[in-house]
């Protein structure tokens, strides 16, 4: 499509002149930047050399762009791996649910591709470098480390400890080394996750681990907690409401249980927030601030950021 000032210049063209630029313009040979006519003239004073990307193409690559500076906006991410609809106590009976929150911040070092526990700077995580960043006493983190390596989550060699990538993974998922098929993930972001710790590290942990426990239970773009989390229909969605997710984690009292999750805030802002049935008022839906975890696209993260705003 022509702008006004284009128009204008073509109609003052020549009929030879319309010819030639009609025949470069069906015609033209790139070299080196340059553009030639089928005579092998240098036409590039004349010609506009420019690159036409399909609508579709563009709009993936603002959608990924959305997402990447989002990620980056929260310490980046890691691919929190897990079966859905199969609790965490199911599918690790011998940890706590304190141990949940402490495992969540070990998947935060998970490096790209290996797996080895690393610090930012690439320098391997050994055993004693672990008791400091998670800040247990020497006899908890014991029993925990012991629990981790009888649940498979890690393994060692030699000094170096390494995450199974079916329960933490960074890098693409077409390069994990197993059978991604049978499991879902989450974007876990790590510097959220991090700050989360340090702030609610000791009795408090067991009120962070939530966040681990319902991963299996998330509805991906709207961060929902769900009967059925894979539903791609908003309208086909079961919420598993507050109180039935009190009890599905082992709480007796639901007000308790309400009053652990709205004590955890990251900046100021909620990590869990509510919303109600408009078919029941006295049913809560619970839903879980993106910038912790979250599945889901571009579309659906602008939607839910609106809630913890």
């Amino acid at each position: 499509m022509l702008n006004r000032e284009q128009t204008k210049a073509w109609r003052n063209l020549t009929t030879r002149q319309r010819g030639m630029y009609f025949d470069l313009s069906q015609n033209a040979v790139i070299k080196d930047g340059r553009v030639y006519d089928v005579d092998g003239n240098d036409r590039t004073h004349i010609a506009q050399l420019g690159v036409r990307v399909p609508e579709h193409q563009v709009k993936w690559a603002r959608i990924r762009s959305e997402m990447a500076c989002f990620a980056e906006e929260n310490g980046g991410y890691v691919s929190a791996v897990f079966k859905s609809c199969v609790t965490m106590i199911e599918r690790f009976p011998s940890l706590s649910q304190s141990d949940y929150a402490v495992l969540m911040l070990i998947g935060t070092y998970v490096a790209y591709r290996t797996g080895r526990l690393e610090h930012d700077n690439g320098h391997a995580i050994d055993r004693n470098k672990l008791v400091e960043i998670i800040g247990l006493s020497e006899r908890k983190f014991r029993d925990l480390y012991g629990a981790l390596l009888a649940e498979e989550i890690i393994r060692e060699e030699g000094a170096e400890i390494y995450v199974n990538p079916s329960v933490f993974y960074r890098g693409s998922h077409d390069d994990a080394e197993f059978d991604l098929t049978a499991y879902q993930h989450a974007r876990l972001y790590r510097g959220t996750v991090r700050e989360l710790y340090r702030r609610y590290r000791g009795r408090e942990l067991r009120q962070l681990a939530i966040i681990y426990a319902i991963l299996p239970f998330l509805n991906y773009n709207t961060n929902v907690v769900c009967f059925n989390p894979q539903e791609q229909n908003k309208d086909g969605l079961r919420p598993l409401y507050l109180d039935k997710l009190a009890a599905l984690l082992g709480y007796k009292d639901v007000t308790k249980f309400k009053r652990a999750l709205n004590a955890i805030e990251l900046n100021g802002k909620p990590v869990f927030t509510f919303t109600e049935d408009p078919h029941d008022r006295r049913k809560k839906r619970v839903v879980v601030n993106p910038r912790v975890v979250f599945a889901g696209n571009a579309e659906g993260l602008s939607a839910i950021k609106v809630l913890f705003n």
